[in-house]
């Protein structure tokens, strides 16, 4: 289970990347999202959602605890789903996948609160409550850029 769970946590190992290790680790949420919005309706999109964000919060706690590190930057898996929130049920053109990656790195980095504060839950949960949050901020602005046609999404 151990390599298992460093494979899912590090984004399959997109997380070793020598430099912005977070934003190579979200391209894997990018092309699971693109592939899930194209496969799935929205309910099966709500439960692999539900799935992939247990399961990386499983490995992220796992792997953390491993490392003895509490958010090591290899764990990259809450990049992932992450993303994966950040483009959940929005019109998936090439504009709007570059604007929901662009606000989620922007937001994920940034850490405005109440993002910040969620890094402070324990474990795997810790890890990813901040992403989990930036990615719902972005997909928020998201839905009202394209609201509100500052975001042409036809």
């Amino acid at each position: 289970m151990s390599a298992l769970a460093r494979l899912i946590a590090t984004g399959f190992y997109t997380g070793y990347a020598p430099v912005a290790s977070g934003t190579f680790g979200t391209l894997p949420g990018v092309v699971i999202a693109v592939a899930m919005a194209a496969y799935l309706a929205p309910a099966a999109y709500t439960a692999t959602l539900a799935v992939i964000i247990v399961v990386c919060v499983w490995a992220a706690d796992r792997h953390a605890a491993e490392l003895e590190i509490k958010d090591p930057s290899v764990i990259v898996s809450d990049e992932v789903a992450g993303m994966l929130v950040a483009i959940a049920y929005l019109p998936i053109t090439p504009l709007t996948v570059l604007a929901a990656f662009l606000l989620f790195r922007f937001f994920d980095i940034l850490k405005p609160p109440p993002i910040r504060q969620a890094e402070a839950l324990p474990g795997g949960i810790g890890i990813c409550a901040d992403d989990l949050l930036a990615g719902l901020v972005s997909n928020l602005l998201l839905r009202g850029a394209i609201m509100w046609e500052l975001l042409p999404v036809a």
